[in-house]
This record gives C-alpha cells, structure tokens and sequence, in this order.
C-alpha cells in the first residue's frame, strides 16, 4: 500500500513541476505592471503595460488548465505501459465527463438544485455558484480532485485492457479506443454521482475552510511539519499540492489566489496577515533558504580536519541550490540515512519556524528558494510591507543559528556518522587512489584531468565493479541508475558516499547512486571513459528512466534468481521462463507488485508464464541482459 502512495505522489507531482516557473513569470508580469513602482509606465494601454500583461497571460496558462494538466499529468505517472496513449485517453474521457455534467444539469439542472443553470453566465474572479468552465464546457467546479478521479479511472481500464485482445471483426476498437468506450460509459454514473454529490461536497469544503482557518497555529504548525517529515516517503505531495492547487483552504488554490490578487497587496499598506490572511500555509521554503546552509555549517564545523575541504566542496553547492532554487535533496538525502534522528530535528525545527513567522504576519508564497520568493513577494511587496520581511530574515537566520547548534551537539554527543565523519583510512586511501586514477583515465581518454566530474565518474566506474560488469547505464534528475553483471563486485555504500554520492538504492542488481544535479556530467563522463576503455557492453541511454529494467529485475529475483533460470522467451504478451526448481518461484501476489497481470504454472515443464501486456519484449531483452 505504502508503495502504491509512493508512486501516486510522485505521479500528482509531473504536473507540479510547471508551476514554479508559472508562477515567476505571472509575477513579474504583476511587478512591472504595478504603478507604484513603475509609475505612469505601467498604466493600460502604454506599450510597456502591453508587453508584460502578453508575457503574464502566457504564465496564466498553467494556473487556468490545471485540471486538464492533471487529467494528462497522472497517467504519465502511473500508466504502466504506452503513457502517451493513456494520457490521451484520460485526456478525453475527462472532456466527456464534463460534457455530460453540462448535459445532465441542462436538462435537470432543477432535480440537483441548480433551476438556473442555464441562466448562469461565467464570469472571471467569482463563484459562479459552483460552476466553471473547462475547455469551453460550462461543467460543476469539482477543481482538481474531478479531474484526478477521473484520471484515476482510466489508468486503471488503461492498465487492465489495453492488451486485450478483442475478436477479429472487433480489431479497430482495441488499444486506445477499448479503453476509451468503458471510460465513455463509466463516465455516465460518474457524472450524474457528481451532479447529486458535488454540491454537498463544496459546502463541506467550504465548512473546512473555516475549521482550518480558525485552527490558527496548530494548523499552520501541523501542516508545515508533514510537509518535512514525509519527504523520505513521497507522500508531502499530497499534502500541499490540495492546498496550493486545490481547494482545501480557497476555490482554485493558494498560489493562484496570490499571483490573482498581488497587485492590491502590493498596493495596499495594511499587514499582509488582514489582507491575505488565507495565504499563511505556503511558507514551507523558508526552511530552504534559512535552515538547510546552517545545516551544511554544522556538518562542515563537524567534520575531521582532514576532511574539512572536501566536506566544504560537497556543501557549499548543496547550500547554494538550496537556497537559490529550492532544491534540498542533494542535501537532505547526505543525512536522512546516517542521522534520521536528525532529520526529525529538521522537520520539528521547520515547522516551528514557519509558524512563528506566521503569528508574527508572514504571508505569501514561499514555497520555492529565493528566487521565487524575491519574485512572487519581496520585490512586488517591498515598498508597504518590507518590515514584515525584515521580520523573516531576523526569525529565519536565528531559527538557522538554533538549528547549527542543535545539530552540532548531536552529531557530536552521538557521533553520528554524517558528511566528513568518515574512516579516516579508508576515505583518505580512496580518495588518494581515485585522485591518482582519474588522471590517468582523463589522459587516456583525452579529457581535462581537471575536470570536476572526471575523479568521480572514474570512482563510481570502479567502485561498480569495472565497466565490464556495468549492463545498464542511465539518470534521471538527480541519480544514476545502473544494472550490473555481479551485485558481488560493487563496493561498499561508505566508498560511494566518499566520492560525493549521497547515497545508493540497491534492488538486486539494479541500483540507483544519488549523485545530485550535476549526474549528466558525471553520465556523460562516465560514458566517455567506458568507450575508451574498450571493456564496457553496457548498454547507454540519456533517457531519465528505463520503465522495463526494474520489472525485469524484479522478475529475475522472483524467478529464483539467474541460477535457477535455464531460459526466457517473450511470448506475445507473456514473459515464457523455464527454471530448475519450481519451489523457489515466488508467489503470484509478489510478481503483480511489479506490474504483472497473472501467472500460470506449469509443473511437467517447469515452466513459469507471466502476463504482463504488449511490454513482453522489452522486459524480456532487459531480463537476458541481466542474465
């Protein structure tokens, strides 16, 4: 169950990822529109109020399709075969659920308490009675959790009946077009449940509102903490995306509402805490900028003076990401294994400041490192409400002074094992050869030996047991992700980290070494010096990630392992293996944790078959490669 969150967190978060950027160019466009500080420039109708109104429209594009995005984000996400296919049928399926909405209350608009629909015009910054428009269908304002049920249904029909196979007279409805019909009918109950229901369900939300905004700091507090502790799990997601995109605390999120209603805060001199009280839960990146570099500090005050240089040039581009872009899990993910005591501290600590900022009349969007927060709040606000971020700083830098401290006198009184506490021999002779290594590969290979990437990509080269026991070799955002001959030949998690590797996920013979922003360079580094050595047949892609290797790996360790496999074959949509002892097969309920549909057995032949859809092939060439 917890695996099946995961993965719907990371799923909700595809769409995510567009919003910052959204969200600075709507912000500009307010700030140098705003008469207060551009003056007669930024009035309508002059040529500077034209260019950044068109610049700020196109920033709003994100904000006004949100459920559209999440429509076509989540089977991205969770489809487990042909995404593109299944975003387009949830895309669709979606459109047709508000079509029938639109239909069922044109028709019996008064049966569901709406005798007025059809006299309800649209308007912009207004109830509309609970009504919206989505791609020019006049529908019931369910926001984003409408679009992400309906999208949750059709990665299901997706997942289950994409393969199927229909009768021959019947072959044009297969694939996309199969799923689309049962999504087609199922979208009629659904819509006339939403007609009946989603009325009563805004008043509910309504209601909450006012619970969670009379809650004050406890629910500031609450709220802040799970958006740290759950961070190992994935599960944060859903716990800020309803309140920044959803509706939990206003009609169409928080950070909307904001960047709509900026140009008056910036215009008004009242506090920020009167006139946009709603917006105080969007404070969770002050950690980033004022918590994570005295972090870095304590482990860097910490560590051994023999690694006190090397300790400094792990942290300090950790710190500066941190705080300039808002991305800690190059950092966050240094600790969390060695000190997860730690890390508690660090959540505790985080909500407790953002909620004495809070009490003390922060709001706004802070979600993001320093560059979104000086363009969604500092520099529009700065000239009425400047005393209340002078106010962050001095909260922010002492909560970071109290944070060092707390860290440094656990990490010393317990002697956890965090950056630049390692052995001493082993650290110091690793890094000497690598050093020694990565100059000699960097000649050999006919790149700068004093490439910053070079001595790390020749350590993890070795440390994975040579190019030659490398079958895999790809990244994602911040990790490489590698399959290997012989998990026996890879060396101990200490001498990664020693390298600068966060960490490493092992999986069998998959494995994952969290390397941080910089893994295309270190990948790209890595692939020169294998060609060059002539020993590597791995197989090398830029794609961020290999959606078969890890069922492939996965079906490899199920099946008994490589010992117990005499031979695998793709069989239409079924991966055909025959194994030396059936026994040490693993049980159906753990094969579909990988996505598998059904297995069958066959004792006489000692024959394993597993569903798994039109992927067979490729999970099969992933198995062999493997084996």
């Amino acid at each position: 169950m917890m695996q099946k969150f995961q993965r719907f967190g990371a799923a909700m978060f595809v769409p995510v990822l567009l919003f910052s950027f959204a969200g600075i160019v709507v912000a500009l466009g307010s700030l140098f529109n705003n008469p207060t500080l551009f003056g007669s420039l930024a009035n309508p109708g002059t040529p500077w109020y034209g260019v950044w109104d068109t610049i700020s429209s196109g920033g709003w594009t994100v904000f006004n399709q949100v459920c559209i995005l999440f429509a076509v984000g989540l089977p991205l996400g969770l489809a487990n075969k042909a995404r593109g296919r299944a975003a387009m049928e949830s895309v669709i399926t979606y459109l047709t659920f508000n079509y029938f909405v639109d239909a069922m209350l044109r028709n019996w608009g008064s049966a569901f308490g709406l005798p007025n629909y059809n006299k309800i015009q649209i308007v912009a910054n207004s109830t509309n009675h609970g009504l919206t428009e989505i791609a020019g269908i006049k529908t019931l304002n369910t926001s984003m959790i409408g679009a992400i049920i309906v999208a949750l249904i059709v990665v299901w029909l997706h997942n289950k009946y994409f393969d199927k196979k229909l009768p021959d007279w019947l072959g044009t409805f297969q694939g996309s077009v199969y799923v689309y019909v049962l999504g087609f009918f199922a979208m009629i109950p659904l819509a006339l449940l939403t007609c009946w229901g989603w009325p009563k369900v805004q008043d509910g939300i309504t209601s909450m509102q006012s619970f969670i905004v009379s809650s004050g700091w406890i629910g500031i507090w609450v709220y802040n903490f799970l958006n740290r502790i759950l961070i190992p799990t994935g599960l944060h997601h859903l716990v800020y995306i309803p309140f920044q995109l959803g509706p939990a605390v206003v009609e169409g999120g928080l950070q909307p509402y904001w960047l709509k209603h900026l140009p008056e805060y910036a215009a008004s001199a009242k506090p920020l805490s009167q006139i946009a009280s709603f917006n105080g839960f969007q404070l969770y990146g002050n950690e980033k900028v004022f918590l994570v570099p005295f972090i870095c500090l304590a482990f860097y005050a910490t560590a051994k003076k023999s690694k006190k240089t090397q300790t400094s040039a792990l942290m300090v581009p950790a710190a500066l990401t941190s705080v300039f872009a808002g991305i800690t899990e190059p950092i966050d993910f240094t600790y969390l294994f060695a000190a997860p005591v730690l890390w508690v501290v660090y959540s505790v600590m985080s909500a407790t400041m953002n909620t004495v900022m809070w009490i003390l009349g922060l709001r706004g969007i802070f979600s993001d490192g320093a560059i979104g927060m000086a363009s969604m709040n500092w520099l529009p606000l700065w000239a009425n409400h400047w005393q209340t971020y002078v106010m962050q700083f001095v909260v922010g830098i002492i909560f970071g002074i109290l944070t060092f401290f707390i860290f440094r006198f656990m990490i010393l009184k317990f002697n956890y094992i965090t950056p630049g506490r390692e052995a001493d021999d082993e650290d110091v002779k690793l890094i000497s050869k690598k050093e020694y290594k990565a100059k000699k590969a960097a000649q050999e290979a006919g790149v700068d030996a004093n490439d910053p990437y070079i001595a790390r990509a020749t350590a993890y080269l070795e440390l994975l047991g040579g190019a030659q026991n490398i079958t895999e070799l790809s990244s994602c955002a911040t990790r490489l992700r590698v399959s290997v001959a012989d998990p026996d030949k890879v060396a101990p998690d200490s001498q990664f980290k020693a390298n600068k590797a966060v960490n490493v996920v092992h999986h069998g013979k998959a494995l994952q070494v969290i390397v941080g922003l910089d893994v295309p360079q270190v990948l790209d580094k890595m692939t020169q010096l294998m060609k060059k050595s002539g020993e590597a047949n791995a197989k090398v892609t830029e794609q961020q990630d290999n959606p078969y290797i890890e069922r492939a790996t996965g079906y490899v360790d199920l099946l008994g392992g490589e010992e117990n496999i005499e031979s695998v074959i793709s069989c239409a949509t079924r991966v055909r293996a025959h194994v030396v002892d059936l026994s040490k097969v693993a049980s159906d309920d753990e094969f579909k944790k990988y996505d598998a549909k059904e297995i069958e057995r066959k004792d006489q032949d000692k024959e394993v078959d597993i569903v798994v859809g039109l992927d067979a092939d490729q999970i099969v060439d992933n198995m062999k490669d493997l084996l």
